[in-house]
């Protein structure tokens, strides 16, 4: 087990990537064609309506695996120009080969990101110097910030907490989407980086915000956006018992939207297509939720809602039904 002295650093001020950030489904037509007009009406609904002060775009809930290098651009121009003057749009860059990495940040710089999204090299499991020489390798091609990405159960593997320690002394990696279900790893970096931290598994919300995290990359969002920014807004003005309940009004949402074995791609389309918002269908091989699946999508985030409404008044429940 790796250890180290871990000196104490001052936390950032502002988050550099927003607070409250909707890892954005791509919406497709009918046919399977990117559907840019889509894209702008369900941006400027999950920032206009849904309160959230960010976007992250051709993530893995955003298809990034079967979309092509042109539609990511796309989709980013037609975000930017719909909400990018209100919110911060973060562009997804990472592969598994850092030349294609380099220049889907260099497209990304172009078409006006606000910032990058670096997930580590997946499939090839290169050594934590090859991670790290690659992290460097795109942050050194623009002159936006850089998220990294440590999301162990799908690259395999795991951003070291030294590795992510000597990547903090870079100047533009400013940000963790993490995903590591490691806290101990996370509280490390927390204490001794300026490192912003953003929880990407929603039911990590409260506990790394407590831990002096910045916010949220949502897939949840997609669907209950307010209620997402509900648990950060109680936390924040102080209400931590208003937090908790918010927090826990989530987890059935949470349970059917990632908690399975089905992707958060397929549940959160299955969602926003009930809900009238553009969406459309998945791109194989992943498969559209069927009939049960989708009723049940839609009792939990019912409940969900339901439980938000009530956060204030109502009593933590001993245990959240499943």
């Amino acid at each position: 087990m790796e250890t180290m002295s871990v000196p104490l650093a001052p936390r950032a001020a502002a988050p550099p990537f927003g607070r409250t950030a909707t890892a954005m489904i791509t919406p497709f037509t009918a046919d399977g064609e990117l559907d840019t007009d889509g894209a702008q009406r369900l941006a400027t609904h999950l920032v206009d309506d849904g309160g959230c002060d960010a976007l992250v775009l051709s993530g893995t809930t955003g298809e990034s695996p079967t979309t092509s290098d042109a539609e990511k651009e796309a989709l980013l121009r037609a975000v930017v120009e719909a909400v990018g003057n209100r919110a911060r749009i973060t562009a997804g860059v990472g592969t598994s080969d850092t030349r294609h990495s380099v220049a889907l940040a260099r497209s990304a710089e172009r078409a006006g990101a606000h910032g990058l999204l670096v997930v580590t090299p997946y499939y090839s499991r290169p050594t934590q110097e090859a991670v790290a020489h690659h992290l460097r390798t795109v942050a050194d091609a623009t002159g936006l910030p850089v998220m990294l990405y440590d999301i162990p159960g799908r690259t395999g593997t795991a951003l070291a907490a030294g590795t992510l320690l000597r990547l903090a002394a870079h100047p533009r990696i400013a940000a963790v989407k993490d995903c590591g279900y490691d806290p101990l790893k996370s509280a490390k970096v927390l204490a001794s980086t300026g490192l912003a931290y953003y929880a990407g598994c929603d039911e990590q919300i409260l506990p790394l915000r407590a831990l002096g995290g910045s916010g949220c990359v949502s897939t949840a969002a997609n669907a209950a956006p307010r209620a997402v920014r509900a648990v950060l807004d109680a936390f924040d003005a102080g209400d931590t018992a208003g937090a908790a309940r918010r927090q826990l009004a989530l987890v059935p949402l949470i349970e059917a939207v990632t908690g399975g074995e089905t992707p958060g791609t397929v549940t959160a389309k299955a969602l926003l297509n009930h809900l009238g918002l553009p969406a459309g269908p998945v791109r194989a091989p992943l498969l559209a939720a069927d009939a049960p699946l989708t009723s049940r999508l839609v009792d939990a985030l019912r409940t969900t809602l339901d439980r938000t409404a009530d956060a204030d008044t109502a009593a933590v429940p001993a245990a959240v039904p499943g």
